[in-house]
């Protein structure tokens, strides 16, 4: 009898702390909700888009266009969230020579999402839609960045009247998977983050996002004026990233398309091309963090220069130029370099213009 009364009293005990545990969970959950919808709100009321938004057929799209004259520069950053906020520091820079603009796609910062598959010949409709309704139209010099270059490569392929040069900051290669993945004999394909993006995509409303996307580390630059820029970028970009990462999941899940329809552009023809390439050989931390040794390392960079030497050659007017002291943010690490790379093909635009007459 005493034997049934104690295990009463252990099942009572554990049904309390059950209760409570659950009790605890609910509480956090709803300090979590409250604490996102608190976010957004400050996001809104603080952060507005430093653009205008267009819309592009019952949505609205974010351009931010700066400075004036021909051509209008397009900055396409890479795969992720900061959208325009990742040309923070070279935007001004090129706008003091000529038009230049930055936008976000769709689900990104300040553009709404949409529920049609994200890849890289949707990236080049919406963006063509975006300048026409924008009232923007050629000359254009695209500078895409990491999977930016598919992009606009892309565009090239389906726009290709409006272009007039290019440049390439690191870009992504649509081989690059198999060749690099040969190179170190490990799967660097991009999908390795899908499920962390696909949990942070569900959970975006929960708060934890918020809370996670705060604590992360922010880069010590050059200049304190640099990092001070930056920082308010990051800032920006942190109060959205819960409702961004609906769209760097959607482009993430269109990775293998947009490489395809990437590939499938074989020739820039004879415009004007600069392909960047970051040189700084991989830290420690992400040696370890891809499972490289130091001497794979070196091959991995030594195979990406070499896939950048082949885009080059889509041009009969190109170079690429190594940057031995950048990592893959080259607009961040060297935004000199960028800036400078920009005027050479905008230069080059403007003068094939006078020849022609134009």
């Amino acid at each position: 009898m005493m034997k049934l009364t104690g295990w009463r009293r252990v099942g009572r005990w554990s049904k309390r702390a059950l209760l409570g545990l659950l009790a605890l969970l609910i509480l956090a959950l709803a300090v979590g909700v409250i604490y996102e919808a608190l976010g957004r709100r400050y996001a809104q009321a603080n952060y507005p888009p430093p653009g205008r938004l267009v819309d592009v057929g019952g949505r609205h799209m974010h351009i931010d266009c700066r400075g004036e004259g021909s051509p209008t520069v397009i900055l396409e950053s890479g795969l992720g969230t900061g959208g325009v906020l990742d040309w923070t520091l070279v935007h001004d820079q090129i706008a003091g020579f000529t038009r230049t603009c930055a936008y976000d796609r769709a689900g990104i910062m300040w553009s709404d999402p949409k529920d049609t598959p994200q890849d890289a010949s949707a990236v080049a409709e919406d963006l063509h839609t975006l300048l026409k309704e924008a009232g923007i139209s050629g000359p254009l010099v695209l500078v895409g960045h990491s999977i930016g270059g598919p992009y606009t490569r892309t565009y090239v392929g389906k726009y290709g009247e409006d272009v007039a040069g290019l440049v390439m900051v690191d870009p992504s290669h649509p081989d690059q998977v198999s060749r690099l993945g040969n190179i170190v004999g490990i799967d660097v394909h991009p999908k390795q983050a899908s499920t962390l993006m696909h949990a942070a995509k569900a959970l975006g409303w929960t708060g934890i996002v918020r809370f996670l996307a705060s604590r992360s580390e922010k880069p010590k630059l050059r200049t304190e004026a640099e990092t001070k820029k930056v920082d308010d970028a990051m800032a920006r970009k942190f109060a959205y990233f819960s409702t961004s990462v609906k769209g760097g999941t959607a482009e993430l899940d269109g990775y293998d398309r947009t490489q395809a329809q990437a590939r499938a552009v074989r020739s820039f023809g004879d415009r004007p091309l600069i392909v960047l390439t970051a040189m700084a050989p991989l830290k420690a931390e992400q040696l370890k963090g891809l499972g490289l040794r130091p001497e794979q390392g070196v091959r991995f960079k030594e195979e990406w220069k070499q896939l950048h030497a082949e885009q080059a050659a889509f041009s009969t007017r190109s170079r690429q130029q190594l940057v031995p002291d950048a990592t893959h943010f080259i607009q961040v690490d060297r935004p000199d370099v960028v800036i400078a790379a920009v005027r050479e093909v905008v230069d080059t635009v403007r003068v094939d213009a006078r020849r022609a007459g134009k």
